[in-house]
């Protein structure tokens, strides 16, 4: 079996080249631009929509362009605006010499997928202060909650939440019930009844500022989970916010330095913020096939910390888990970035119930213990993984409050189990091992880790036995000829310029650092081992060559 890619010709080194040419030998700059429009704005141009949102790069921009074009600004943001047009205002947009692309403001919905495992993750032992370790509940970390609100009234959460903002216009109550879930798998309290207490969050310790941006159906637009995801880094140092939490997603419909989202994740982790984000929960078709290439925003970001979901079979017994059938796969659409960063538990996750919300009324089979203000229920989805690996960071962030989001992630990633039967596609780096994070950042050196730019620019790429990639033995053996490849970052493993061939042993470890390059020769080979793992970068740069091979 094979994939291949063809990638549009934005990406082709060739053809910008020739674009560049074409303008210096005197063509009409206006007439060779068209900025780059995301799918859905793409598919409104093409059917001729008649009402469409439009989010702008850039307040004064958006201005401009509604004063130009007689447009109405339905909803002005830090960074940017939103525009309503119809197609022909869209294609007089996309023309505009000034404009270099423009987004949709699509839905945005919870990454849940409603169907004790903190000793699982080894959570249980960090609380205790196993060895060395100092006694870890996230206790002075506030990790911010990008939700569905949630129910003040839950005994688990009383206490936890600092504030809350309600970016669609209610009073940040949970009437979906997905926030309420997913906070108390954060920052949760113990249950206050014998059948309950075994209930806590991996970060128990921890406070939470709820940012509301889903409605009491579970969706909500782009144009709020940018304005909560500013809001937490205005507001930063009045609460100590150090993790946001983003168990939400949507199609990837262009490339991330294009989505406004992501951007925004990036703006949050260059001001100190380790920003978490659900891998989404298409990793298969209603009948059983596999997708490839599912995550979703803001999850394609490099600079989130992706988490999809394990199935742990309801044991700590790290022998039996799975990566979920649901969570989804990478590489990222468009970039190829790769997704997940990980994977949590996120199978059958038992955590707070909103009393009232519309899961709690539509499920109730799943309710598992309590009643009222201290009722728990249980759900499915990467929504749950990433709240494990939200509540991890926080405990890590307690141990030592300086390390940067990079050093977090690092320290997540480099201390999880690699799962070679899911290869690095289904399970990143691996199994979250919050025990072993937490010794690793206690004494690891950590501190002096950075973010450069991050770039990838593929122009052509075929995989071959990608039957591989897909089946149970994971990656098995990889071999790369590349005509040209470029990995770029900063930090301190080594560093390796030049021609060279290189044969992996079976079981090698590879973890890129933040400063290394590599540069690959015309004729290089080299061949990765059946259970070799590879871990890039929290902004690495890959630049593939024109007829690069992967096999």
């Amino acid at each position: 079996m094979s994939i291949r890619f063809t990638f549009p010709s934005q990406f082709s080194a060739r053809v910008v080249l020739f674009a560049a040419l074409a303008v210096a030998a005197g063509a009409p700059a206006e007439a060779q631009h068209r900025a780059r429009l995301s799918d859905d704005l793409a598919d409104h141009l093409v059917s001729g929509s008649s009402s469409v949102e439009v989010i702008v790069d850039g307040a004064a921009a958006a201005d401009r362009l509604a004063a130009k074009y007689n447009l109405r600004v339905k909803r002005r943001l830090r960074s940017g605006g939103v525009l309503v047009v119809n197609a022909g205002q869209l294609s007089a947009l996309q023309n505009d010499i000034d404009v270099e692309h423009l987004s949709g403001n699509i839905r945005y919905k919870s990454s849940a997928a409603i169907d004790p495992v903190d000793e699982g993750i080894g959570a249980d032992q960090v609380w205790s202060g196993a060895g060395p370790l100092p006694k870890l509940t996230g206790r002075g970390v506030t990790v911010a909650l990008i939700d569905s609100g949630i129910d003040p009234t839950h005994n688990a959460l009383k206490g936890h939440v600092l504030t809350s903002v309600d970016f669609t216009g209610g009073d940040g109550v949970d009437r979906f019930g997905h926030g309420t879930h997913v906070a108390a798998i954060i920052a949760g309290q113990p249950g206050q009844t014998a059948d309950t207490q075994m209930y806590r969050g991996v970060a128990y310790g921890a406070q939470l500022v709820n940012l509301r941006v889903l409605g009491n159906d579970g969706s909500g637009s782009a144009a709020d989970v940018i304005e909560a995801i500013d809001w937490a880094i205005d507001h930063q140092r009045a609460y100590n916010i150090r993790v946001i939490n983003l168990s939400l997603g949507a199609p990837v419909l262009q490339p991330y330095r294009d989505d406004p989202v992501c951007a925004a994740v990036e703006r949050a982790v260059r001001a100190g913020i380790v920003v978490v984000a659900a891998a989404g929960n298409h990793g298969q078709t209603a009948d059983g096939r596999t997708i490839v290439g599912g995550i979703t925003s803001p999850g394609n970001s490099p600079y989130a910390l992706t988490v999809g979901a394990l199935d742990a079979k309801g044991t700590a017994d790290r022998g039996d888990d799975e990566v979920a059938a649901f969570s989804s796969i990478g590489p990222t659409r468009f970039d190829l970035v790769m997704k997940p960063d990980l994977v949590a538990p996120g199978r059958r996750i038992t955590s707070a119930e909103a009393a009232g919300s519309l899961l709690s009324v539509n499920f109730p089979l799943q309710h598992v213990a309590g009643s009222g203000a201290n009722s728990y229920i249980y759900g499915s989805g990467t929504s749950m993984a990433t709240a494990m690996a939200s509540g991890a960071a926080a405990l890590l962030l307690e141990e030592r409050p300086n390390l940067q989001p990079i050093a977090i992630k690092a320290a997540l990633q480099m201390t999880s189990s690699f799962m070679p039967e899911a290869g690095l596609i289904r399970a990143g780096a691996g199994s979250l091992n919050v025990l072993a994070a937490a010794d690793f950042a206690l004494n690891g050196d950590l501190s002096n880790t950075t973010i450069a730019g991050a770039s990838i620019a593929p122009s052509h790429l075929v995989i071959a036995s990608a039957d591989q990639l897909l089946s149970a033995q994971g990656f098995g053996r990889l071999s790369i000829r590349l005509s040209l490849a470029t990995k770029r970052g900063r930090g301190r493993t080594g560093h390796v310029d030049g021609h060279f061939n290189h044969t992996s042993a079976a079981s090698d470890t590879v973890i890129w650092g933040d400063a290394d390059t590599v540069i690959w020769g015309d004729s290089d080979t080299v061949i990765w081992g059946d259970s070799d793992t590879v871990i890039w970068g929290d902004a690495d740069t890959v630049i593939w060559g024109d007829a690069d091979t992967v096999i």
